[in-house]
């Protein structure tokens, strides 16, 4: 993944921020806040004017975040991830709640459970679901309860949005661990 520092900012993603900003500062359960700023950020999936033309730019060798936005006090951050045709993430989970929504194209996500350990000793992956996000679609989780991993399922770029309750910029990466278990 490449990251960027926060570039330029569009009204309609200052106007995006300053609605996240409302919701995050309520101090509600991180689910809750998920689902909230899920809604704050649906309307303004697909417009034109939601990212510069540097924003939606990808890189041939893997998916690329472009840093958005990070507040001053960590307590979010927005960013675009662009992605190429066949480009995906490890198996993760998150430090913080997450919200997800495709603004362009299509993402697919197979979401997992941790099995506890059985006779060979060895805990494993159970993948639990399957789903494609298309254009609009928005999805929100906070852990524990986030495994997954997330491709680009169709033949053109797609480009989500995502917002972490955590300063990217600061932590490097909304990722908390890479899961390298045998899965099922």
């Amino acid at each position: 993944m490449t990251t960027t520092t926060p570039a330029r900012t569009t009204a309609r993603m200052a106007a995006l921020v300053s609605e996240i900003r409302t919701v995050v500062d309520r101090g509600l359960a991180p689910d809750l806040t998920a689902y909230l700023v899920g809604e704050r950020v649906a309307p303004h999936l697909g417009t034109p004017d939601l990212l510069t033309p540097e924003q939606r730019v990808g890189d041939p060798d893997r998916y690329r975040q472009h840093v958005l936005h990070a507040e001053p006090d960590g307590s979010f951050s927005v960013v675009a991830l662009v992605w190429l045709p066949g480009q995906e993430t490890a198996i993760h989970d998150h430090v913080s709640w997450c919200v997800a929504g495709v603004h362009e194209g299509q993402e697919s996500e197979l979401r997992y459970r941790l099995a506890p350990a059985t006779g060979d000793g060895c805990a494993r992956l159970v993948a639990t679901e399957h789903v494609v996000n298309g254009a609009g679609d928005v999805c929100g989780f906070a852990p524990p309860g986030d495994i997954h991993k997330v491709y680009n399922s169709c033949r053109t770029t797609a480009i989500s949005l995502h917002v972490y309750g955590a300063d990217v910029i600061r932590l490097g990466s909304s990722v908390r661990r890479v899961y390298t278990l045998p899965t099922d």
